[in-house]
């Protein structure tokens, strides 16, 4: 039971989570329609964009250095990331917003060298990514034939939702009825309704925000269920390089595992300072990177931290 419980919240950290905003649509504004016959079906929308979608994921040229803050009920933890031809290099750099200590900042690096030194630790470590990314681009594929999609509204995208000045399609999003999930994978999206924000110019998903609005059963509720109301809102934007990453997912779900294990998950994460580096990049490049980021941050925190006694 421990090891599905931390799947589950392995899932939520590597964007597992975030497979579920696999659909999309690319809409004409309706200021340029001649004629509401003009424009695609929502579902020949929402195909296109999922092949778009699909097609970034394993687009292996665009890779970013980012920040990451993670709030849960027991406090928060920011990390610095870095992508990698071999897999994603990450370091915790503080703790409720506090720097880490020295022997905390050893411990880090440290973890790292090992995976640098140990090529089979690596190699799992990527094994389990490459996992997690099949499963999200398994269930993108599905999402044009498990639900169905209605036109809301129109935004305006922002730095951290879209992209600035663009305008969002808003759409609404129910379970197709006549969706039959292949396996207990895809069986949570027989649950779920919301609304996806579009950006149609990019054929990209600005937002998901998904409510599961009946209780999910797995293997008929015996390995478990998700509960009515477990929520979660991902957000993407463009990160000024012409790709687009995730910029926010807030994630609550509560359950229960194999009937008796209850199961509870919340967390608010906010991605920014997106940085490309290289798509050769290496692990061990990339955790050089992540002390050299590391530093400077340090430097600037403790520039600023000085400043202010100064002025007192």
């Amino acid at each position: 039971m421990r090891t599905i419980e931390r799947k589950i919240k392995q899932l939520a950290r590597n964007g597992s989570f975030f497979c579920f905003i696999g659909v999309g649509i690319a809409c004409l504004a309706a200021s340029e329609l001649a004629s509401p016959q003009n424009s695609a079906s929502p579902a020949e929308l929402v195909r296109a964009t999922v092949a778009h979608e699909v097609a970034a994921a394993n687009d292996p040229s665009q890779k970013h250095m980012f920040r990451s803050r993670k709030q849960t009920p027991q406090g928060s933890q920011t990390r610095l990331y870095v992508e990698t031809r071999d897999a994603m290099a990450g370091m915790t750099i503080a703790y409720n917003d506090k720097p880490l200590t020295p022997e905390q900042l050893r411990g880090e690096e440290d973890r790292l060298h090992n995976l640098i030194a140990n090529p089979e630790q690596l190699k799992h470590k990527r094994s389990q990514e490459r996992e997690n990314a099949d499963r999200t681009l398994r269930i993108v594929r599905t999402l044009p034939d498990a639900f169905l999609y209605e036109y809301d509204a129109e935004e305006e995208g922002t730095s951290q939702v879209g992209k600035p000045e663009d305008r969002l399609v808003r759409l609404k999003f129910r379970p197709n009825p006549a969706y039959r999930p292949p396996s207990r994978v895809e069986e949570v999206l027989t649950g779920m309704q919301g609304i996806v924000l579009i950006d149609p110019r990019a054929q990209r998903i600005a937002r998901i925000d998904g409510t599961l609005f009946k209780e999910v059963s797995f293997g008929w509720g015996i390995l478990g269920h998700l509960d009515k109301g477990g929520h979660f809102l991902v957000e993407q934007c463009d990160v000024g390089d012409g790709s687009w990453e995730i910029s926010r997912m807030d994630l609550s779900i509560t359950g229960k595992i194999l009937l008796f294990k209850s199961i509870s998950y919340k967390s608010d994460e906010v991605l920014n300072d997106f940085k490309q580096v290289p798509a050769d990049t290496t692990f061990a490049k990339g955790v050089e990177m992540l002390k050299e980021e590391e530093a400077k941050l340090s430097q600037t925190n403790a520039a600023v931290v000085d400043g202010g006694n100064k002025s007192h």
